[in-house]
């Protein structure tokens, strides 16, 4: 039998020291001058060290239009993690920041701020306007940089580029030029996307398409030389002023006789063709479509194969053409109205159907697309496709998670020549220059004249879609056209970090690109993220009023909470809802990390320098350990193995929540609590210190390996806190080494021991909770063991006694269950008892379980009489009778226990 009275009050008056951390952690003071003690020491900067294996990542770059977003929050969060992971793993790392100039987005935010001052674009000219826009973009790239720099990035800022500047937009033109010259860039007219609202071009990607109600007119065409009609139906009744033909499918039976034969276009009374066409649904509508191949990609398709003419009735502004007769200068909505109410009084229209139907918006200010015949750039798409396609199937660069492969591989498959000319003056003009002879030169410099003439030339007022420039990113920005170093040495790239919405806009793009000038991909990895949503999972807009700005969070809760919490919230592909119950518990675990250490660091005190304070070194054999000692040892080996793992897997959520758990229950309330025993005990003889020191070392090189561990994720708080540990052998954390798994730290038997006790204790509290016994109030514990497990809870019996104030603590074979005491079976032939005689009211705890258990029982009984009732099981749908069945359960679980708790009281 062992007894232990000790819940140890008395502290030894020489251990205690002045801590070394203040006694609150205050983000705001720390961060900023953690920020500036890594910029100052350029441990950001990439050394580009030959005999080291090279990281890179380049930023997706942000564009210039405003401030960042919770997405660019959790992007570069995941980003910097990584970065900061490989530095401490001595790869030569580089993390490339910039900033994109979002041609067609910055030039409408412009607009529009010139706009509130009174100030038209067109007033103030072309190079007025582009001042204007340089000025705005230096101001916000300035806001972007100190907004990661809040974030805690940690980005080789001396290579910091931006895609119009001076080098960037030599190696656009030449791009555009060698593409040109390859044949794989040409100008062309071609049915394009077109914004009447920012009067330029979109790609077939920058079209946001929304299922939306409209009207399905059905409109009759007169056959000519007949009294016969064909119907169509169309949801765009004034296009059909520039129809050129109704086509039908060659094997419909109902019009097979009439193809060939005219009709008569209603209100233009012009004749058009009767064509047959694949193209064709029979089982759509009347089975007959008109065809407007000025505007409508499948009718332009339609008209190229049986050459029809292209009329265009709707102009750039959105407005009706002189080719549509009486309705020119008409809006395109006023003209619908217009055209259907003639229709309707010539007896036309057949019938008028509420139709859904995916309408196309401008994905930058959501107006209704246009489809419009236009003279302008394109890349051609299939010979620059298929590498991209065969480095995916091939294992080249692999997606992360794997499944977003197929959505980048389908629309590759799939994918139509790319229009690349913008009508916009903000972004990289078009490298082309037009002579009234007729002369067409491209090239990387202004020519002086024409070539063919002499003549004056003029450049092509168009600039290149964004997404042209951003596709260079990765091998530009490292100096590319010229062979650099940093070219040479950090080209390719290892993982490209960025959001599924984007895989079509830039990876996509810059896979092809890089192929074709690198001739290797641009990264080996893409690591897709997923959206933050709010609490609903609705996306974060301003329309919702639902957008949470990320410095609001670092003002409050500190850079390190945000980053955990965006981290540990997500999982790759996945999108994540921010709650703001996530962030507390951030700022909880913060608050935990830094008063743990504070505990370590003032029970440390000037001891490292004390005779007898030996620092932990693993190599080393000289330290005694004591059970605890090697048990947390082991978690703090186990974790490592566990976090490498899961980064190298990609999965930063798991490995964030794995290191909580870690430090939160295993180091911070368990080894702590347990090291109190010896660092607190009152007998003042040579074993007490020995392992008193003892203990002080093993804290504070397991402190050390979770600050290590950390860093990472919360990178302020760990270096803030590190940079005080006694006996650093590195300068500064963010350049230390990362923790290593280590042989000498297996120790699987202490730790199962361990783990035994943890699991008795729990019992013990989880009984004192079933009586509402107050912690701190002592009471008895009985635990019924033998053999090895009971010696190792009576060598550790000191511990269970303190930790779950059990006094006295009684362990033996033998011991036999006392009358009114609650029992726990741990496992068999190791049972714990609670004597509650003398600790509470029996007689009033077995009246309050003898009411709970009646109202337990008609609860049950009601439940189960619904469940038998047939009418309920045949009405009820399939989830509300499983919600019942649940409920039952749940009841006659309650039921049997508080059926057992009675027996054991009375």
């Amino acid at each position: 039998m062992m007894k232990v009275y000790s819940t140890l009050t008395m502290f030894r008056g020489d251990i205690m020291s002045e801590p070394k951390l203040p006694p609150v952690y205050v983000p705001a003071v720390v961060e900023s001058a953690r920020y500036q003690f890594w910029l100052g020491k350029e441990y950001f900067i990439a050394a580009r060290n030959e005999e080291r294996t090279p990281y890179t990542i380049v930023i997706p770059p942000p564009n210039v239009t405003g401030s960042l977003h919770m997405g660019h929050a959790l992007n570069n969060t995941i980003q910097d993690i990584l970065i900061r992971w490989k530095r401490m793993q001595g790869l030569d790392t580089l993390w490339l920041p910039g900033c994109d100039h979002a041609g067609i987005a910055t030039q409408n935010v412009v607009e529009k701020h010139l706009a509130e001052e009174g100030v038209d674009k067109n007033d103030l000219g072309r190079d007025g306007f582009l001042e204007k826009v340089w000025e705005w973009k230096d101001t916000y790239q300035a806001r972007i940089t100190k907004q990661l720099y809040r974030l805690g990035v940690s980005c080789d800022w001396s290579r910091e580029r931006f895609t119009m500047d001076e080098g960037y937009s030599m190696a656009v033109r030449r791009v555009f030029v060698d593409l040109y010259r390859k044949g794989l860039i040409y100008r062309g007219d071609y049915l394009i996307n077109w914004c009447p609202r920012c009067h330029t071009a979109l790609s077939d990607i920058e079209v946001e398409h929304e299922e939306e109600i409209s009207s399905l007119t059905h409109i009759c065409y007169p056959l000519e030389d007949s009294s016969e009609t064909i119907t169509v139906a169309t949801t765009r009744p004034e296009t059909m002023l520039g129809d050129t033909a109704v086509a039908v499918h060659p094997e419909d039976s109902r019009y097979r006789k009439l193809v060939g034969r005219n009709v008569i276009l209603p209100l233009l009374n012009r004749l058009i063709p009767i064509v047959a066409d694949d193209y064709v649904d029979p089982a759509f509508g009347s089975g007959a479509v008109k065809v407007t191949p000025g505007h409508d990609i499948n009718d332009f398709a339609i008209g190229q194969r049986h050459n029809l003419e292209i009329i265009t009735v709707i102009d750039e502004d959105a407005k009706m053409t002189a080719a549509a007769g009486p309705y020119a200068g008409l809006d395109r909505y006023e003209c619908r109205k217009k055209v259907v109410a003639d229709l309707e009084a010539l007896g036309l229209v057949g019938a008028i159907r509420e139709h859904e139907h995916s309408l196309g918006h401008c994905q930058r200010c959501g107006a209704v697309v246009e489809p419009l015949i236009s003279r302008q750039w394109f890349v051609r798409m299939k010979p620059l496709a298929e590498p991209a396609l065969a480095a995916v199937e091939d294992g080249s660069t692999q997606f992360v998670p794997p499944r977003f492969a197929r959505t980048y591989q389908n629309w590759l498959e799939n994918i139509r020549d790319w229009c690349i000319s913008r009508q916009l003056w903000w972004g990289h003009r078009i490298p082309a220059w037009y002579c009234a002879c007729g002369q067409l030169i491209v090239d990387f410099e202004e020519p002086p004249g024409c070539s063919a003439c002499g003549g004056k030339l003029e450049q092509d007022p168009d600039v290149l879609d964004t997404w042209f420039s951003s596709a260079l990113w990765p091998f530009s920005t490292l100096g590319w056209p010229e062979k650099t170093a940093d070219l040479m040495h950090f080209y390719p790239t290892s993982v490209l970090v960025t959001a599924y919405d984007i895989i079509f806009f830039w990876v996509a793009r810059m896979m092809f690109m890089s192929l074709e000038f690198m001739g290797k991909v641009p990264f080996h990895t893409v690591y897709i993220t997923g959206l933050v949503r709010d609490p609903l999972g609705r996306k974060m807009s301003k329309s919702l009023g639902n957008g949470i700005d990320p410095l609001e969070i670092i003002e409050k809760y500190g850079a390190d909470t945000l980053r955990f919490t965006l981290v540990t919230g997500q999982a790759p592909g996945n999108d994540q809802r921010f709650r703001q119950e996530s962030v507390e518990a951030g700022r909880n675990f913060a608050n935990k990390i830094w008063n743990a250490s504070r505990f370590v660091l003032m029970n440390l005190g000037e001891q490292e320098e004390a005779a007898g304070f030996t620092p932990y070194n693993p190599k080393e054999t000289s330290l005694r350990l004591k059970r605890t000692d090697r048990w947390i040892l082991h978690r703090y080996n186990e974790t490592i193995r566990q976090t490498t793992g899961l980064l190298e897997a990609y999965e930063l959520g798991e490995a964030a929540r794995l290191i909580y758990e870690f430090v939160w229950s295993d180091f911070c309330d368990w080894y702590i609590e347990m090291s109190k025993y010896s660092l607190y005990l009152k007998e003042d003889t040579l074993d007490a210190t020995e392992d008193a020191n003892r203990t002080r070392a093993v804290l504070a090189y397991v402190l050390d390996g979770v600050m290590r561990l950390l860093h990472p994720f919360m990178p302020f708080i760990t270096e803030e806190i590190w940079q005080q540990l006694p006996n650093r052998q590195e300068e500064a954390l963010i350049v230390a080494s990362w923790p290593e798994h280590l042989q000498e730290h297996f120790f699987p038997q202490e730790a199962a021991e361990i783990q035994l006790v943890q699991e008795v204790t729990r019992a013990i509290r989880n009984l004192r909770s079933q009586v509402q016994l107050p912690p701190g109030k002592k009471a008895a514990v009985i635990v019924r063991a033998s053999g090895k497990t009971a010696g190792c809870l009576q060598e550790e019996g000191h511990h269970l006694a303190r930790l779950a104030f059990a006094e006295p603590l009684t362990i033996e074979s033998t011991a036999v269950k006392p009358q009114q005491s609650l029992t726990a079976i741990i496992s068999e032939g190791l049972e714990i008892f609670l004597p509650l005689e003398g600790v509470i009211d029996v007689k009033g705890e077995i009246e309050r379980l003898e009411k709970e258990l009646a109202q337990q029982q008609a609860d049950k009984q009601k439940t189960e009489g619904k469940l038998m009732s047939e009418g309920f099981i045949k009405k009820a749908p399939p989830e509300v009778v499983a919600k019942e069945e649940a409920r039952r359960e749940e009841q006659a679980a309650r039921v049997a226990w508080l059926e057992q708790r009675l027996q054991e009281l009375k």
